[in-house]
């Protein structure tokens, strides 16, 4: 599978994107500016909660490309926050396929840094990651 694909004449733009346990393969395609994850609306797959959306559309948004593609995606892992950070990741790299000239105004908003955060291991002694039990003097 390369970067850019033909699929019923119509060029494909490809992304991958991580955050946490996340992964979203991106699609970018030439069309109405839906989005959809899994199969499903992406109002539907994220609940309805507008955060989660605007966070997707935000490189679009960057560029005013907003409804000149559609957002294809394949996302497993994690939930929806790491999700839609990676659907994020994932968009702004499909949008430096486009064109090499819009990858300075995302980089400059940060769209196109890896989020490195995740769950730390937990520890042994321990009931959490950090959280110690209880401390008795006597």
């Amino acid at each position: 599978m390369t970067d850019t694909e033909t699929q019923n004449n119509k060029v494909v733009y490809w992304g991958t994107g991580r955050r946490k346990s996340s992964v979203a393969r991106v699609r970018l395609i030439p069309g109405t500016g839906q989005i959809i994850v899994n199969n499903k609306s992406g109002e539907i797959y994220f609940n309805r909660i507008p955060n989660y959306i605007s966070v997707i559309k935000a490189p679009l948004e960057t560029l005013g490309l907003e409804n000149e593609y559609d957002v294809v995606v394949k996302a497993h892992g994690g939930g929806l926050t790491g999700q839609s950070d990676a659907v994020k990741l994932g968009v702004a790299r499909a949008l430096c396929q486009l064109s090499p000239d819009n990858r300075q105004p995302l980089k400059v908003e940060g769209f196109l840094t890896r989020d490195p955060r995740s769950k730390e291991r937990k520890k042994y002694g321990l009931h959490k990651a950090r959280k110690a039990p209880q401390f008795s003097k006597r």
